[in-house]
């Protein structure tokens, strides 16, 4: 007799949508789930990911949190943009941009390199939304860098709600 957890797909009996956050359930002996707002997606066990299947996108877990595995530049951008946006909006401001060395060779075309006047000595410092930009140390290193993205060094800001004060003083 086989156990029940055999008859689930690779993340159990439920995952949360990589789209929408909500609590999709598994399909009973397949290796799939299916959300009522986003169709299906398919658990596989080789490579730890999940794809959508009318899209094609896919998608790894780092600590309970869906990252999607980009592969073209202006996915990983407007997921920073984002962020940026959200880190804003709390208060924050980000002052560089870490990116998994994995998509160095797909987005060193795409970055800002400036003019000379701007780097620093013969090193010119790639940017991107005029934050300086790094690649991360390799997932050897770091397996975290196999499957998040990105990752934004900040310091806090000018709150939000405090950003106009001045206008009515």
């Amino acid at each position: 007799m086989l156990g029940s957890a055999s008859q689930y797909p690779i993340y159990g009996p439920e995952v949360q949508c990589p789209h929408c956050r909500q609590t999709i359930p598994a399909l009973l002996l397949t290796d799939s789930y299916l959300c009522s707002r986003h169709g299906a997606f398919e658990a596989n066990p080789e490579t730890q990911e999940l794809v959508h299947v009318q899209s094609g996108r896919h998608w790894r877990r780092w600590q309970d949190q869906w990252y999607r595995q980009h592969t073209h530049p202006d996915g990983i951008r407007f997921e920073i943009h984002e962020e940026l946006d959200r880190l804003y909006t709390k208060g924050f401001r980000a002052t560089r941009v870490i990116i998994a060395s994995r998509y160095e060779p797909l987005m060193t075309p795409y970055l800002e390199h400036g003019a000379p006047w701007q780097s620093r000595g013969d090193e010119k410092v790639p940017k991107l939304y005029g934050l300086p930009v790094a690649f991360s140390e390799s997932a050897a290193v770091d397996p975290r860098w196999e499957i998040i993205n990105f990752d934004l060094e900040k310091e806090p800001g000018v709150p939000t709600q405090y950003r106009y004060l001045k206008i009515f003083e």
